[in-house]
């Protein structure tokens, strides 16, 4: 199993790759960033090389899994949409979840797609979800069905 390389990839999709690391590599206190589509597949990872489960450690992602994150903000994207219709409260633009352990912040991008945090306990948590507010802005208006297609197939390809 390997790590999807941005090599033959589109500008817009190694674009995407940069920002998600920049991500992880700027704000302090996050362990792992995916971007799911709105069908709850994993379209980006901050480690696409990590597919296979491991025993967690106290700094790893859920399980030491990135689609092991994919899945937890599938299912929180999916649920809070259910939520916010069921009380009238209109789009649903972001979900946090506090734990003892961690944090897992959830932020819509656009035609359902997801961008989802996992973070230390001790974060700021404005500053993570300003930072995802500002990859939200760059990176929604290039997630077109076309780039979503080519980084969905970079993903399967690396597994």
């Amino acid at each position: 199993m390997t790590a999807p390389s941005t090599f033959g990839l589109s500008t817009e999709a190694r674009n995407l790759h940069w920002l998600l690391s920049n991500l992880v590599e700027e704000v302090p206190g996050i362990h792992s960033v995916t971007v799911v589509s709105s069908d709850g597949l994993m379209l980006l990872s901050s480690d696409p090389g990590h597919h296979e489960a491991k025993p967690a450690g106290p700094s790893d992602g859920p399980k030491g899994s990135s689609a092991d994150l994919a899945t937890i903000v599938s299912g929180i994207g999916s649920l809070t949409v259910g939520a916010a219709k069921l009380m009238d409260g209109g789009g649903v633009k972001q979900t946090m979840v506090a734990m003892d352990e961690g944090s897992v912040f959830v932020m819509s991008i656009s035609d359902g797609s997801l961008l989802g945090v996992h973070a230390t306990p001790d974060c700021d948590m404005s500053v993570v979800a300003y930072h995802m507010a500002l990859f939200v802005g760059r990176a929604g208006h290039v997630l077109t069905p076309e780039l979503r297609s080519e980084l969905r197939t970079s993903m399967e390809s690396a597994l």
